[in-house]
């Protein structure tokens, strides 16, 4: 736990009492602040109270004596509307932060120079955060990773030298986080999302912009270019004198460090100096992967981290559950588990990274289904359809890609690996990418991943992808 001392002697008020928010309770109150916790949730209520705090309405009590509400990236800062307990703040005069800004604070107190990498983006923050905390453990860090990502930031171990924080934030965290000033700063792309809390992509962007250009004085800002929004925060940056690094996978950069042919290259002006190689990593395969990858090194390279512990580092990682991970082969046939892909944005990612594909598809639907994946009809072989989604996916398939109603998963599975091995092709692969969400069938995608992981391992003849 990271006690938070710059609230000693104070009152704060805690709103939200998931996770991160009973978290920054303990860490106020062993920091020597008096907390009072509240939440809309009776139970979280509840839990609190039995953890030993003072509970309370924060709409019937005085706010004189606040000194601050932390809130939780739960709740409505700005839009569609601030939460209640935002604008009674407001009225009181009192500042609104989140656990992040606690832990920022916290560091600049005690440890100032200790390394602190923060990362955000509209796709890939999870596999990114992992991968470069796996490459800071590779080389020796004592590596504390956190955030969006899973554990809550005031639960990790606090900052010193030679241990780094690695911390996954949402546009939501950031939002609360005015001070916000990683050692690291990495902005992996901004694409349309979370309008319905930022108001507009020009404002979701904006707050995307906050992590990279807080970057402390000697600091980096890395900053994926494939998109016109990062694009234009990356002139802007420059322009303001930041010491940054362009990524791209798409183009060659002048200076930068791009991708080409499954090869990570460092571009300063006439030099091209290659990093790193990704074939043959399957926990990294795919544009989107390369994309991680590359600012993953070029965190690590700004870290001082040599290009061979990179390397190194890179062929190691396993990948993270649920996202493209690779759970078995049986014969030539790979069983790949992508339950995170919950939508076709996330299931293109999955299927343009294989060729010969015995897709198992569907759940609950989401607007549009599965028409933007077109482009890669050719290379699925035949589609497993299971939950809600399938009647509607078999439409849309129609003549264009072979597909049966399996309206389960078991179903799937067993189907699935015994047309991929009858097909004698060189690669194919069973890839669970739904495209949908899981709450039809099962409560969580993650609950949906594992059912087709034991699945798999329960068929003769599975041996682990180590």
């Amino acid at each position: 736990m990271i006690p938070v001392t710059s609230f000693a002697g104070r009152t704060v008020a805690v709103f939200g009492l998931g996770g991160s928010g009973l978290a920054s309770c303990h860490a106020l109150k062993a920091g020597g602040a008096d907390v009072i916790a509240a939440d809309d949730n009776a139970d979280n209520v509840a839990k609190a109270a039995q953890a030993g705090f003072i509970t309370a309405d924060l709409r019937s009590v005085s706010w004189q004596n606040f000194a601050a509400l932390v809130l939780t990236p739960g709740a409505p800062l700005t839009h569609p509307a601030p939460h209640w307990s935002v604008l009674m703040a407001r009225q009181a005069g009192v500042e609104v932060v989140g656990d992040i800004e606690l832990f920022c604070r916290e560091r600049r107190r005690h440890a100032p120079d200790a390394p602190f990498v923060a990362i955000t983006g509209t796709n890939g923050k999870s596999t990114t955060t992992a991968l470069i905390a796996h490459l800071t453990k590779f080389a020796g860090y004592d590596t504390q990773m956190g955030g969006n990502i899973g554990t809550a930031i005031l639960s990790l171990e606090p900052p010193r030298m030679g241990r780094v924080h690695v911390i996954e934030m949402s546009s939501y965290q950031i939002d609360l986080a005015p001070s916000l000033d990683p050692s690291v700063g990495i902005l992996l792309n901004v694409s349309e999302d979370h309008i319905d809390r930022h108001g507009t992509l020009e404002r979701y962007a904006a707050v995307k912009e906050r992590l990279v250009a807080g970057v402390q004085r000697d600091g980096t800002s890395i900053v994926g270019v494939d998109d016109g929004w990062c694009r234009n925060i990356a002139d802007r940056l420059d322009r303001a004198g930041k010491n940054i690094v362009r990524i791209s996978v798409r183009n060659p950069l002048a200076s930068g460090i791009y991708v080409e042919r499954e090869t990570i290259v460092r571009a300063d002006g006439g030099a091209r100096t290659e990093i790193a190689r990704l074939g043959g990593i399957g926990s990294l395969r795919g544009l989107h992967n390369a994309q991680n990858a590359a600012c993953a090194a070029a965190c690590a390279l700004a870290m001082g981290i040599s290009a061979e512990t990179l390397q190194n580092g890179l062929r190691s990682f396993p990948g993270l559950a649920h996202r493209m991970e690779q759970v078995g082969r049986r014969g030539s046939v790979l069983f790949v588990n992508d339950s995170k892909g919950t939508n076709a944005d996330a299931a293109a990612h999955a299927l343009s990274s294989f060729g010969e594909i015995f897709w198992i598809a569907g759940g609950k639907p989401k607007a549009g289904g599965i028409t933007g994946l077109a482009e890669y009809f050719p290379r699925i072989k035949k589609a497993y359809l299971i939950g809600e989604a399938a009647a509607e996916f078999a439409t849309t398939l129609g003549d264009r890609v072979p597909h049966e109603i399996s309206q389960t998963l078991d179903v799937a599975v067993a189907n699935a690996a015994r047309d991929a091995e009858a097909s004698g092709l060189a690669d194919p692969v069973v890839l669970l990418s739904p495209a949908c969400a899981s709450f039809d069938q099962y409560r969580n995608f993650e609950i949906r991943g594992a059912a087709f992981r034991e699945l798999v391992t329960a068929l003769p003849g599975v041996k682990p992808v180590v």
